[in-house]
């Protein structure tokens, strides 16, 4: 085994640590505080090439790999849980199911400028009674002189107030069992008849975009289909393993910035006349903080090492986004503790991290979905 990084993933892991501190982290308190999406700073990350990292230089890209995509979302998640969710679903949702399953055509016209930083994507699969079912897709897509006329409604979409495409799951028809054959359309927003409204008021990752999405008679080019109509279902099943991955690195990168917060306080602060680092339940708590980081990094990397490799990754995305999920959730939770009651306080950010972490035990399957997901690999 092999667990050093490539010079290439240094360099990444090391812009994107500088990019981090230097720029988002200082405002991070006021993009939670003001949910506000920084279009600057991702205007930024896209001329940083940040956007690009998973995808060939042929299409904008930086030629990167599954693993240094997932340090730049660690590094970044560390400061801004917000920034971070906002990147991982631009590049692992808005654009990797174009690279992985469209036409040299859509590649050029829709990848390109998503890889580039030029435009954001968005990827339009919740429902408001379709979340955890997604198989219960309602939006159609119906066929009609070479093009696709789409209605339905989208909740809980990120980034789509500020995307230039969405790519939305709809019923093209029936299968021989008369099972709905749920296809992928790329839909360019400024298209008649898409409506995109975010009046969520969330508890965290506040500064990411959230918008619902509704499409009424919205007509696009058959061409716009993405990959395999008779296989969209396993398309964004795949893509959704691979959203995983990153999700699970946004996971890690929040619960690496819990741990480095606490401490650093625990360091500095005093009782008792002396540091509250020497007494042994706070370096308890430190070190259950530590090991749980360290063991969600091993199988955050290990799941995008299977993947870059074209080796199954399935079982081991649905392990990386639970436990680093769920750890990022603890050891927020643990640093909270730690600082007592300026945990408590905006200042700390501590209490961020822990609103944040929330989210990532929900969206992208929630951790009882990813038990599922885990149990049908086990074959139960």
């Amino acid at each position: 085994m092999d667990f050093d990084l490539t010079k290439e993933q240094e360099m990444t892991q090391k812009m994107v640590r500088t990019f981090a501190e230097e720029v988002i982290g200082p405002r991070a308190i006021e993009i939670d505080k003001e949910a506000k999406f920084p279009e600057d700073i991702f205007k930024e990350m896209g001329k940083l090439g940040l956007l690009g990292i998973p995808f060939p230089e042929a299409y904008g890209g930086s030629g990167g790999d599954t693993l240094a995509y997932a340090l730049a979302v660690e590094e970044i998640g560390r400061v801004c849980g917000s920034t971070g969710l906002s990147y991982a679903a631009a590049v692992s949702l808005g654009a990797s199911p174009i690279y992985y399953f469209g036409t040299e055509e859509q590649k050029q016209t829709y990848l390109t400028p998503l890889a580039t930083g030029e435009a954001l994507g968005s990827f339009g699969l919740t429902e408001p009674n379709a979340g955890s079912d997604a198989g219960g897709t309602k939006t159609t897509a119906t066929l009609q002189n070479d093009e696709y006329v789409i209605n339905g409604e989208k909740c809980f979409i990120t980034n789509a107030s500020y995307a230039k495409t969405i790519i939305v799951t709809a019923v093209t028809g029936k299968d021989q069992k008369g099972k709905n054959i749920i296809s992928a359309i790329i839909v360019p927003t400024d298209t008649d008849g898409v409506k995109i409204k975010n009046e969520y008021d969330k508890m965290g990752v506040r500064g990411s975009d959230t918008a619902e999405i509704v499409l009424e008679d919205v007509r696009v080019p058959r061409e716009n289909l993405l990959g395999d109509p008779e296989k969209g279902f396993k398309q964004f099943l795949y893509t959704l393993d691979g959203g995983r991955i990153s999700i699970a690195a946004l996971a890690l990168g929040i619960a690496q910035g819990s741990l480095d917060k606490a401490l650093k306080y625990a360091k500095e602060r005093k009782q008792f006349g002396q540091s509250i680092s020497s007494f042994q339940s706070i370096q308890f708590k430190l070190a259950d903080m530590a090991m749980e980081v360290e063991l969600a990094r091993n199988i955050v990397w290990k799941a995008a090492w299977l993947k870059d490799n074209n080796r199954a990754f399935t079982k081991e995305s649905a392990f990386a986004k639970l436990y680093a999920s769920e750890t990022a959730f603890r050891t927020a939770n643990e640093a909270i503790q730690i600082h007592g009651g300026y945990g408590y306080m905006r200042e700390y950010e501590v209490e961020r991290y822990l609103r944040d972490a929330k989210l990532l035990e929900i969206g992208e399957g929630t951790s009882e979905v990813q038990r599922m997901v885990i149990a049908r690999q086990l074959g139960c």
